[in-house]
């Protein structure tokens, strides 16, 4: 039976590039490679389930960091938890984390429960933050891409018929499907 060191990597909103995961994974030596490009929110992550597919007794599973194995502490240690009845080992390269030694363990719980108290703290700022906001007469998301002068100037030139979605769009340097949405605001 021959041991596998399998990593595991997920995008995270803060950190959209999924390479220097990958990189650091290959670099520690994982025989293979899991890339999920989906929010740890999820339930359903179909490269982990990959992975649980394929660890076996003796396996070590290598992420970054925790935070990109799982978001919570209960999601982190259902997960070690399983790994620990299965026999495998989790190695967590920028924490330094190793559960193969009771030292490991210790500080994997107290990292996990660390990382999920900043998770919770920064999730309260932006609810906090919004609602300021909010007060003032602010509204969140994107400042939209054209003015309402803009989206006359847009229904006008569609409607005269001589210049095509595309050209519209490059003459107010947006896209078509912008195009398209001020044309159904009324």
């Amino acid at each position: 039976m021959t041991v596998q060191r399998l990593g595991y990597g997920r995008v995270s909103t803060q950190d959209q590039n999924l390479e220097a995961q990958a990189d650091a994974l290959k670099k520690t030596g994982a025989d293979k490679i899991f890339i999920e490009k989906i929010t740890g929110t999820k339930a359903s992550r179909p490269e982990l389930d990959k992975l649980r597919e394929q660890m076996r007794k003796g396996d070590t599973v290598v992420v970054t960091r925790l935070d990109r194995l799982g978001r919570s502490t209960k999601d982190l240690l259902g997960i070690a938890s399983e790994l620990e009845e299965n026999g495998v080992e989790l190695e967590v390269l920028e924490q330094n984390i190793n559960t193969k030694t009771p030292e490991g363990r210790l500080f994997f719980t107290m990292v996990a429960a660390m990382a999920e108290f900043e998770h919770s703290l920064m999730v309260a700022r932006t609810k906090d933050g919004l609602a300021a906001a909010r007060a003032r007469g602010r509204l969140g998301g994107r400042k939209p891409k054209l003015s309402e002068a803009q989206k006359k100037q847009v229904k006008k030139l569609y409607d005269e018929r001589e210049l095509t979605v595309r050209e519209i769009a490059a003459l107010f340097a947006i896209t078509p499907p912008t195009v398209y949405r001020a044309l159904e605001a009324d």
